[in-house]
């Protein structure tokens, strides 16, 4: 059950990524954080530890370092959306996929 739910965080992550790449949403919302000079570095670290996340099931100290850095990347998101007051159901993903992280760091450490 722990490697799908790696492989499902690792996929979710890669294609968030991505989409902070070729989404006008995305840059729109990254404007609305305040945080567009930091999109592509987001992006790039998302698909990165997703990436980490499906070769760490492989590679246990991988999945431990990808899992605790989109922790991080994901505690950050949840910080955000609530300094600009955001409603719970926009927080909610990034609060999950923290939760998920964590679970997976301290599940594979």
């Amino acid at each position: 059950m722990d490697t799908v739910l790696a492989i499902f965080s690792g996929l979710a992550f890669i294609a968030y990524g991505l989409s902070l790449f070729f989404s006008n949403k995305m840059k729109s919302e990254f404007e609305r954080f305040q945080l567009q000079r930091f999109m592509y570095l987001v992006g790039s670290l998302e698909i990165l530890g997703g990436l980490g996340q499906l070769i760490g099931i492989f590679v246990n100290p991988l999945l431990v370092f990808s899992s605790i850095g989109l922790s991080i990347l994901m505690l950050m998101g949840v910080l955000t959306r609530v300094r600009l007051k955001d409603n719970f159901i926009l927080i909610l993903p990034a609060f999950f996929f923290l939760i998920l992280n964590s679970y997976l760091f301290f599940k594979f450490i």
